[in-house]
């Protein structure tokens, strides 16, 4: 594998960042994540915590806090104050769990159930037309290795 990244030398190793992977995924998150939050912040006043979480819960008849976090991929006090939040704007309601009253299910209200049919065929239009540029088997290629590169970061992350 040819590394761009270093000289040959180990202990005068440099890093080229405009080719370092891990800034090439956060710009290419950014500029993805800018141009759909346009829709969500813009039109709604949500940011991307709010929106994720009402995506979860729009495909879910309701889910507690815990479900959030995993689904969504935040933080356990990401979830609690975006909750706080969307609460506080009328788009979440919070109730107790029937089956065990120790945790809430958390579920849209009409309001955000509104909004959430609003945005979707919005969001799903930009990410088609971003996707656009690949075709079906660069897509296919793309998702596949997608997966094999997290399933790597997993894999580190277990040896700590």
């Amino acid at each position: 594998m040819n590394d761009k990244h270093a000289t040959q030398d180990n202990a005068e190793q440099q890093l080229e960042l405009s080719q370092y992977f891990p800034y090439q995924l956060s710009t290419l998150d950014t500029a993805v994540s800018r141009s759909m939050s346009q829709l969500y912040s813009g039109r709604f006043n949500l940011n991307r915590q709010e929106w994720r979480v009402m995506a979860a819960l729009g495909n879910n008849k309701a889910m507690t806090a815990k479900e959030i976090a995993i689904n969504c991929n935040l933080e356990k006090m990401q979830v609690s104050r975006t909750v706080s939040r969307l609460k506080d704007s009328d788009l979440i309601l919070q109730q107790e769990d029937n089956d065990d009253r120790r945790y809430t299910r958390l579920s849209l209200t009409e309001k955000g159930k509104m909004i959430y049919r609003k945005l979707v065929p919005l969001i799903l239009a930009r990410e088609a037309f971003i996707l656009s540029a690949l075709s079906e088997d660069e897509l296919y290629q793309l998702l596949t290795l997608m997966n094999k590169i997290r399933q790597k970061a997993q894999e580190l992350q277990q040896w700590g």
